[in-house]
């Protein structure tokens, strides 16, 4: 259950780790307003991410034959996007932050949530990541729970990091914070994109 959980909370963090236009709005509210201001633009996310997910594992239980059967191209196809975000991330420049005229922290969290949901790509995602990790054959209900529990403290986890450094460091941070940010994740990403289809290959041998 341990691992179970450690995987869904890595999942949780490689899902929201790529600097999109919701991390530039946790980064410039947390320079504006303090750090409970952009955390609460993450806290919203991770809800948003832990809805996705459960609905990629009740998915996977109720087609778990087709799932099963599909489960090492999803795995290669899981590796791929990870390489592919990290590509993007590497090659094009930082987006600019979400518009969400909310200011007042329930505000932001519920904007941020409702952001997050309206993406439909993102289920494909965890889809292909779950299998990419190995999750697909971990739909029973415990096991579900503690998968989506991970992916939400995975997710919380990053937005608090985030928001923490850059309030800790907002007088010192250079001009290229965001830059450095992307690049960093974007590295991380494409070094877990190749651990992914490591394992898939391992797994045809």
């Amino acid at each position: 259950m341990l691992l179970l959980f450690l995987k869904g909370a890595l999942l949780g963090v490689i899902i929201t780790a790529p600097l999109g236009p919701i991390g530039m709005l946790c980064i410039n509210r947390t320079l504006e307003r303090g750090f409970l201001a952009g955390f609460s633009c993450g806290f919203g996310t991770a809800v948003g991410d832990a809805s996705y997910a459960l609905v990629a594992v009740t998915g996977i239980a109720v087609f778990e034959e087709l799932m099963s059967a599909a489960t090492l191209p999803l795995a290669f196809g899981g590796g791929l996007l990870l390489l592919g975000l990290g590509y993007r991330g590497l090659t094009h420049d930082p987006v600019q932050a979400a518009d969400v005229r909310a200011s007042g922290l329930i505000g932001t969290t519920l904007a941020t949530f409702l952001l997050t949901i309206s993406n439909p790509a993102t289920i494909l995602s965890f889809g292909a990541l779950f299998a990419g990790f190995g999750l697909t054959e971990e739909t029973r209900r415990f096991s579900s729970a503690v998968i989506v529990g991970g992916v939400f403290c995975g997710s919380l986890g990053w937005w608090f990091f985030l928001s923490s450094a850059v309030n800790l460091a907002r007088e010192k941070l250079p001009k290229d914070f965001t830059t450095k940010v992307a690049r960093g994740t974007s590295y991380l990403l494409i070094l877990f994109g190749f651990v992914a289809l490591a394992s898939a290959v391992y797994s045809l041998l």
